[in-house]
């Protein structure tokens, strides 16, 4: 995968979670902000701060999440960012996340 193939792709994935991030702000207390090509997750209870965000040059999206980093690679036959040590792709990954965060099941 070229970098113009990956920005597209992971641009594409960050606005698509994004959009479904921000559907979910009605019914749970956080807020989504994709600015610059990051996208941030801010829960204010109990007060965290994810960061979802490419880093080009190793072909990967970073989640910043519970104090660890998690780095999701293209799977070109799912056509998807997935955590290698899991499988998830990155909308389940965030889910998962989130859900652990607030305590309590969350799917976008």
């Amino acid at each position: 995968m070229d970098e113009q193939e990956f920005k597209k792709e992971c641009d594409l994935a960050l606005e698509s979670l994004y959009k479904k991030l921000s559907a979910a702000t009605d019914e749970y207390d956080f807020e989504p902000d994709f600015n610059a090509g990051a996208l941030t997750i801010e829960f204010e209870e109990p007060k965290a701060r994810f960061v979802v965000s490419p880093n080009s040059p190793v072909r990967q999206i970073w989640v910043s999440a519970h104090s660890k980093s998690f780095k999701l690679e293209w799977i070109p036959p799912q056509r998807a960012f997935v955590l290698p040590d899991t499988g998830q792709t990155l909308e389940q990954m965030v889910a998962a996340a989130i859900g652990k965060h607030l305590g309590e099941e969350f799917h976008l």
